[in-house]
């Protein structure tokens, strides 16, 4: 399901849709719930678009060639099917409905609806050894929240065998899981069907004129099928190191959270480590160079490919492929996307930076938010400066300077 328009995260996606934004040091979001099902053996992936789906589209089709040899594995874009009664998606079960052909075409005994814009590991074969040994006929990943977290999640309750008795959509006061007072069941977005159930359950809400999910298909699925929870807390990936959060899983749905989650990438012990040789995360297959340092101060920084850094001081902070770097200039705790330039002398501070743009020299930005919002910068509650996509031409013209113009 990679179709959201990801509205809080604007200005981030004024240009793109929320699964395309650009993550870390070289990927895009939905380059993890791909990677997830991948290393989890499932490779017959549709991919279900529709707001503004160019950015994606590009990306997929550079990132994710999937052998044809084989008539199982594929993963191909699939756009709203232009139906006599709608030409768009209402809702994330009406995308699935629109595309039920396709799941008749293999007639699947499972189907795995996930969601494209979460940063996570999850192994799925274990989800969905949980559903068959449970018997159920549909189950929901479910993340273990604290019961003070709980208003910001659609909340799952449970009896005493996981099998959903209840949803609640952001409670001020969340029923506990079962056997922990402390924590609430919080969905991830993230749902196995039996096919056949799947199949009638869309059906009906068709007729009915529901759209979603959790609104709509699964509250009432539960009052008559066996529809279970499944505890992501015990979902066990290898190569998952000691330090890092066991069951890290973030739903960076505004700019605060997107920002924090870069941060727990950071660090020598980060709370998601993306280096996990036994569970990778696949991205693009970029070719330029390495990225080159001359005379600069890096302090816990990731460093995208054919980047340039010269005289500046780095702290804290993620740049992506081909960002320059000038002399005197200074960044903390930020994030610089792909083809960006830095300015002699500028200054940022909890800034960031979308694609193709030019940061002036002297320029001071995350310092002065009266200044940054009169700049046309966006300020978010918790402070973090962002500046939109910038112009490709500007950039490209500033980037012939340096010996570092390796764009695609």
């Amino acid at each position: 399901m990679a179709g959201g328009e990801g509205s809080r995260l604007q200005p981030l996606t004024a240009d793109r849709c929320k699964p395309a934004v650009p993550f870390g040091s070289r990927y895009r979001i939905v380059d993890f719930v791909l990677s997830n099902l991948t290393n989890s053996d499932i490779r017959s992936i549709y991919v279900l678009v529709q707001y503004r789906p160019q950015s994606l589209i590009e990306h997929v089709r550079k990132a994710w060639t999937v052998t044809s040899l084989f008539a199982d594995q594929f993963l191909t874009v699939v756009p709203p099917q232009m139906t006599k009664t709608s030409t768009v998606f209402g809702g994330t079960a009406d995308a699935v409905y629109q595309s039920l052909d396709l799941m008749n075409m293999h007639r699947p005994d499972l189907v795995a609806i996930f969601g494209a814009d979460h940063i996570y590991r999850m192994d799925v074969r274990q989800m969905v050894r949980f559903h068959c040994e449970h018997d159920a006929e549909a189950t929901v990943a479910a993340l273990p929240v604290s019961l003070n977290q709980a208003s910001s999640f659609g909340i799952i309750e449970t009896d005493a065998q996981n099998r959903i008795i209840g949803f609640d959509e952001k409670p001020k006061a969340a029923k506990p899981m079962p056997d922990d007072p402390d924590h609430a069941y919080a969905s991830m977005g993230n749902y196995l069907f039996n096919a056949d159930v799947l199949r009638e359950a869309l059906e009906e809400a068709h007729r009915r004129g529901e759209t979603d999910f959790g609104r709509h298909v699964l509250p009432r699925l539960a009052q008559s099928h066996g529809v279970y929870a499944y505890n992501f807390a015990t979902n066990e990936v290898p190569g998952t190191k000691r330090y890092e959060e066991q069951a890290y899983w973030r739903d960076v749905g505004t700019l605060d959270t997107y920002f924090d989650a870069h941060l727990d990438v950071l660090g020598l012990e980060p709370r998601f480590d993306a280096f996990n040789p036994q569970w990778p995360i696949y991205s693009s297959h970029y070719q330029g160079p390495t990225a080159r340092v001359l005379r600069a101060e890096l302090d816990n920084v990731l460093l995208g490919a054919a980047t340039i850094v010269t005289g500046a001081k780095i702290r804290n902070s993620i740049l992506r492929r081909e960002v320059v770097v000038e002399p005197g200039a200074e960044i903390e705790d930020s994030v610089i996307m792909d083809y960006v330039c830095i300015g002699a002398g500028a200054k940022l501070r909890r800034v960031i930076i979308d694609r193709h743009n030019v940061v002036p020299p002297g320029a001071r930005i995350g310092y002065d938010h009266d200044a940054d919002r009169a700049a046309g910068y966006h300020v978010t509650e918790g402070g973090v400066v962002v500046a939109p996509l910038g112009d490709v031409r500007f950039y490209a013209r500033e980037a012939s300077r340096h010996s570092g113009g390796y764009s695609e």
